[in-house]
Order: C-alpha cells, then structure tokens, then sequence
C-alpha cells in the first residue's frame, strides 16, 4: 500500500508554520519563567531568618507627621524583637519624604525604635530614597562607613525576595525577615495581589536594573 503523498508547503506556508512554532515556544517560555518567579516570591516569604547579622535594615513605608503607619509599625514591631534578641548590633531606618511632609520615613522609624528602647547612637537613620531600590543603596553606602557587612532585612512577606535581590546587587551580604502582621498580611486576597505585584515588579529589575516604576510607586506607602 503506497502512503498518501502530501503537497509540499509553500515558502509562505513553512515561514507562518516556523512563527507559529517560534510565538508558541515564547509563550511556553514566558509562562514559565513567570511562574517560576511567582512560586520564588511565595517560597521566600515563607522564610524568616534570625542568622545574626550587622544590622536590621528596616524598610520605609507611610508616616504621618511622625508616627508610623500601622505597615511601618509592624515591621519597626519585628525589627525591635530582633534588636532585643541580640540578632543585630544596629538598626538601619530607612525612606525619604512624601512632599508636603515634615519628617522622612526614616526619622519616624527611629523615633520610634529610640522611644521604644533602642539606643539612639544604634539607629542609623538613612533618610533618603523615594523607593526599595534608592534606599538600599543609601543604606549600603552608610553600611560601608560603619564597617557593616551583613544585613537581615525586615519587610512584608512578600517583598522579601526583591529586596534581598536588590541588597545583595548594592554590595551587602543580606537575608530576610519579614513581619508576619500588619494590613499587609491580612488577607488571602492581599497576600495574592502582592505576589503578582512583586513578581511583576522583580522580573522588571532583573531586565531593567531599575525600580518598577508603578510598582514602587505603590510601595513609596506599602511594601516599602
């Protein structure tokens, strides 16, 4: 029995198949890569690392004339029990000023640390940085004057592995973490929109080396 001979494709013909073919392969491709990402996102959230360090860094979220927002609380909360529990020698306060605003989010961190019993001369207030990016390296550059190294970094869950990322290209030896409460944390809903928000927001700085732009500009009053 001769086999059923078929009719040679057209050079159109084969150019559309090997598109097809090459479209298919980067959506395949993609999906993985962000869905590799997310699940990145999710596992190290989950991490909370007590490794004594140089320095807790705190990063910045809302205050008002002052007091920290009920975010930047919680992790100034988890920061305090890491100070109290000899895990750090020092604590990094970090965020500059919304406009219109009398204090950085910086000098509300360490008000508050300092009210709360950290000594002043162990807060290193670092008052710059309008997002994650400028104020890691802000604090990096402050961390080298002082001959500190390794860093533990305090953020909401979900931030952790961006960061971290971002701490570690700055030049520090850094792992996380995070508060476990706060607004940030509370819902099943919260927790998934910030997993794809920070997923998005990573896999631009790894192509970019750059903050995220929308993304950090929600986080100059969430994550940080």
């Amino acid at each position: 029995m001769h086999g059923v001979r078929t009719k040679p494709l057209t050079p159109l013909a084969r150019i559309r198949r090997l598109v097809l073919r090459l479209v298919f392969g980067a959506v395949v491709v993609g999906a993985l890569v962000v869905g590799g990402t997310a699940f990145r996102v999710w596992q190290v959230a989950r991490v909370d690392d007590w490794t004594k360090a140089d320095v807790a860094i705190v990063l910045g979220a809302a205050q008002y004339n002052g007091v920290p927002s009920d975010v930047l609380e919680a992790r100034l909360r988890h920061t305090l029990k890491l100070y109290q529990q000899g895990v750090v020698s020092y604590v990094a306060t970090t965020g500059g000023r919304q406009a219109g605003d009398k204090y950085t989010e910086g000098q509300a961190g360490k008000i508050w640390l300092v009210e709360n019993g950290v000594p002043e001369d162990k807060v290193l207030e670092v008052g710059e940085g309008s997002d994650t990016l400028g104020s890691l390296r802000a604090v990096a550059d402050v961390a080298k004057v002082h001959g500190l190294e390794t860093a533990v970094i305090v953020s909401d869950p979900w931030h952790s592995l961006r960061a971290r990322t971002m701490a570690e290209d700055a030049g520090l030896t850094a792992w996380t973490s995070p508060t476990r409460s706060g607004p940030n944390v509370q819902t099943r809903e919260t927790q998934l929109f910030y997993i794809k928000r920070e997923t998005g927001a990573l896999l631009y700085y790894r192509l970019m080396k750059a903050p995220a732009g929308v993304f950090d500009g929600i986080a100059a009053h969430t994550l940080g």
